[in-house]
Order: structure tokens, then sequence, then C-alpha cells
């Protein structure tokens, strides 16, 4: 049996897919302690893998890693850490790797968002966002880099729909996701030559994440924001998780600088502009 969903939360439906085994496949997950970052830690466990997963705070991790061994064979492995600060992130990726070897899977998803109207935003509130998804990512990468498989690895990084679609009150985020987008590109260029892949997944609206209960925590804003999604749906966390691991597998040997929307259709329909659907909720 499954443990339970925490409070508040839609549980992903986690059962072994035939279509993927990861035995023997060691994955590391910055951010891997909540919403969709945790969801892609539990499918690769659930598959398989010996997973580390990494973010702030202790109790988050500790409870993750039992959740990780309950849910797979292999081992788990967790660390706290700010992937601001590279010593603590480096700290992690070596821990695991002396325990566990290489890593062939490296994924990045640690974020931070806030709504702000530019004009009233302080500029450290900008660089705070600046700071976790930019620079974090970038440390992640780059510090993962040493400890990734050579050839054969796989680096993901989580996006977002800000990267290409200006968002009121979202002009930090906009800004770190348009640099990371970036990044995946002249990282898949640098590291192809030694066999690193490295790609990124944009989610839209996924039920039981962070996002969609702040934004819209409403049954009239949860619907606009599904008549808005061309599949009238709202995705899961096991749909980015699944892209995770196919990108992860042969079946994407020769895809790298990808970066795929898992939004039900929302980029290119226009999506949803969090700031004007929240003046409006709050009008």
């Amino acid at each position: 049996m499954q443990p339970p969903a925490p409070e508040g939360r839609t549980r992903m439906t986690i059962t072994r897919d035939p279509r993927f085994d990861f035995t023997g496949r060691k994955v590391f997950v910055a951010g891997g302690t909540s919403g969709i970052n945790q969801g892609i830690a539990e499918a690769f466990a659930v598959n398989g893998a010996t997973v580390g997963v990494f973010s702030r705070s202790q109790e988050k991790v500790d409870a993750a890693v039992e959740r990780l061994k309950a849910l797979g064979d292999a081992p788990a492995f967790g660390m706290a850490g700010d992937v601001r600060k590279p010593e603590t992130v480096e700290a992690a990726l070596k821990a695991f790797h002396e325990a566990h070897g290489e890593t062939d899977v490296l994924v990045s998803g640690a974020a931070g968002n806030f709504l702000a109207p530019a004009a009233e935003m302080s500029p450290n509130a900008f660089a705070t966002v600046i700071g976790i998804d930019l620079n974090g990512t970038f440390n992640v990468l780059r510090l993962g880099y040493r400890y990734t498989a050579k050839p054969g690895g796989s680096m993901i990084v989580i996006s977002a729909p800000q990267s290409t679609r200006a968002t009121m009150y979202q002009a930090h985020a906009c800004a770190a996701k348009a640099g990371i987008d970036q990044l995946i590109r002249v990282l898949a260029l640098e590291w192809g030559p030694v066999g690193i892949r490295v790609n990124g997944i944009v989610p839209g609206p996924i039920a039981g994440t962070e996002g969609v209960d702040r934004l819209f925590n409403t049954d009239a804003a949860r619907k606009q924001l599904i008549e808005k999604t061309p599949l009238r749906v709202m995705g899961g966390l096991e749909d980015c998780a699944n892209m995770a691991m196919v990108l992860s597998t042969d079946l994407t040997k020769y895809v790298t600088s990808a970066i795929i929307p898992v939004d039900g259709g929302t980029t290119v329909a226009g999506g949803s502009d969090y700031g004007s659907d929240v003046s409006r909720r709050n009008a």
C-alpha cells in the first residue's frame, strides 16, 4: 500500500511501468522533496532506480527518503542544502557519488516564485528568484557535470511557460526561466561531445502542485484554467515524471537541447496569464 499523500495534495498513482526499467541506474533530483520534482523522484524509484534528493528542508528530505524507500527496492539518499550555495550542492553530489557511483540522470528543479508587480518589486525580491531558479540551475548542472556518466548521462531541467510567455507580475520568473532555457541549449552544445544530453521540461497546469493550489484556489478559477487548456484537463504529476523517464532512456538517445511542453496545449493556446487572472479574481 502506498504511503498517504500530504494533506491537501493529490497523490499520483505510482505503479511500476514495464516500459521503463531503471534498475541499477542512479538518479539525483535537486528539489525532489515536493511537487513535480518529488513526483519525478518517486517515479524513478518505483521503476528500480537508486534516487537521491536535495532540498533546503531536512524534514522534507527525511520524509522524501522514507517514501522513496517504501516505493522502491533500491537504496535512497537525501541531503539538505540550498541550490544558491554551491558548497552545499557540491557536498550532496559528492556524497551521492561516493555512496552509489556515477549519476545517470541529474534533474534540476528547485524554484521559487511569488506574484509581484515589477514597479513594487524590490531588487532583493528579484534577485531571490534569479538566485534560486537560474543560479541554482547552473550550480546543480555545473557541479553535477563531474559526477554524471559520460557518455550516457541525461540532464533534465524543469523550466516554466514564463520562459517564452510574458506574464504579468512575473518579471523575476520570466527572466529566470528564459535564462534557464538558454542555459539548456548552451550546455547541450558544450557537453554533447562527451555524451551528456541536456533537455528541459515545461510543465503546464499540473494538479497537486503548489503553483496551481496557490494561484487557482477556487472552483471558478480552476474551471477557467481548464477552459483555457486545449485538452480541457489539468495534468498530473505522473505526466512530467513520464516525460523525465522517456528523456532518460535510449528512446531519446539522439535528443538533446529539447525544451518540451507538458501542458495540454496551453502554450500554443496562449495559456493563462496568472497576473491578469489574479487581478480579475481580486477585483
